[in-house]
């Protein structure tokens, strides 16, 4: 098991906050490490509107908490009245995310109400004092690389699709192991949809900043489907190719083309951090491509029906290969733009 960046931080967030509430003589750090541990998120913008949301939250949850001891008390009743009440008008706030630490807040204020208003206020206080902490360890600590995590996950991601690729048509591996790679792939494709939503959330300062996020936004998208269409092809093979009339006889020619695609894809992700020459391109050749095509067409045509696992692998196999082109137009049309505007400053 991995100990990742957001576990340590939220050690030392919740480390932070007990101190700092020893230093203010708070006569508990209960409350103050409990919103420590609600407001870490795993982006700076993220936990930036984390904390203005539970700011906003906790303040309408103590001041609606203090109404309410002042007009029905602070009963079992009156306390879960309230918490219902506050649940609401934060769901209507579209503030879900605080609603955790909101409820925290009232009924911290609620119960402390006996000991006097200031004591309730300094409940409240101790919210604020875990949100802070929790914000400037996320902001100083390991701060979140939103682009740098999404493309290693792209790089894990295409390792274990090109792995189950090229030995898919020749059903070499064994089903265990494949059905283990394959279930690490489609965790590595929900991570990389989690950070592209990341990446996506982060704001631009500048207008030429704005465009420059706008355009690697639409790489990392194209990066995505393109891995979602070499999954769709190996889903393809899996379910029509294997044990079809015919498979073996074709193996070899599927092979090479799989083979020359995901030899395409792994360019394409060089390419795309600059680590290739410029103008060195190994895209499959159109006229090896096309004999294929024509190949397979002839092969399929005189028995159609006998033949349709040929049709959907070989659809799905040039769906591939338009979105891998497409990608690679998307990188070069990015960095000529990139080398553009340094060449105007």
């Amino acid at each position: 098991m991995t100990i990742g960046a957001r576990v340590i931080k939220t050690g030392l967030a919740v480390a932070l906050a007990i101190f700092v509430s020893g230093l203010f003589g708070f006569a508990s750090p209960l409350i103050a490490a409990v919103a420590a541990i609600f407001t870490i998120q795993p982006s700076i913008y993220r936990s930036w509107k984390q904390i203005l949301d539970q700011l906003q939250a906790n303040l309408m949850g103590a001041a609606v908490a203090l109404t309410a001891v002042y007009l029905i008390g602070s009963t079992p009743i009156a306390v879960g009245l309230v918490c219902i009440a506050v649940i609401i008008l934060t769901i209507r706030l579209k503030m879900d995310s605080a609603i955790g630490l909101t409820l925290v807040t009232v009924v911290a204020v609620m119960e402390a109400h006996s000991a006097g208003w200031l004591f309730a206020f300094q409940r409240l206080a101790m919210v604020l004092t875990g949100m802070g902490a929790a914000f400037l360890v996320n902001v100083l600590v390991y701060p979140p690389r939103p682009r740098k995590q999404f493309n290693d996950q792209v790089h894990e991601a295409f390792d274990l699709l090109s792995l189950l690729l090229r030995t898919a048509i020749s059903n070499e591996m064994k089903e265990q192991v494949y059905n283990k790679e394959k279930e690490k792939l489609q965790a590595t494709l929900r991570k990389l949809q989690e950070r592209y939503q990341l990446f996506e959330e982060e704001r631009a300062i500048t207008s030429s900043s704005k465009q420059s996020r706008a355009r690697q936004l639409l790489v990392s998208k194209q990066m995505i489907r393109s891995l979602q269409k070499g999954v769709d092809l190996l889903e393809v093979v899996e379910e029509h190719y294997i044990g079809a009339p015919g498979a073996d006889e074709w193996a070899v020619r599927f092979d090479r083309q799989i083979e020359e695609w995901t030899k395409y894809h792994e360019h394409i992700l060089l390419k795309a951090e600059d680590k290739m020459k410029p103008g060195v391109t190994i895209v499959p050749e159109d006229g090896e491509y096309d004999a294929f095509k024509a190949q397979l067409i002839s092969f399929i045509h005189p028995q159609l029906d006998e033949r349709k696992p040929f049709i959907f692998v070989g659809a799905a196999l040039m769906e591939y290969a338009y979105h891998l082109r497409r990608l690679e137009k998307l990188i070069e049309q990015v960095q000529m733009r990139q080398r553009g505007e340094q060449d105007e400053e």
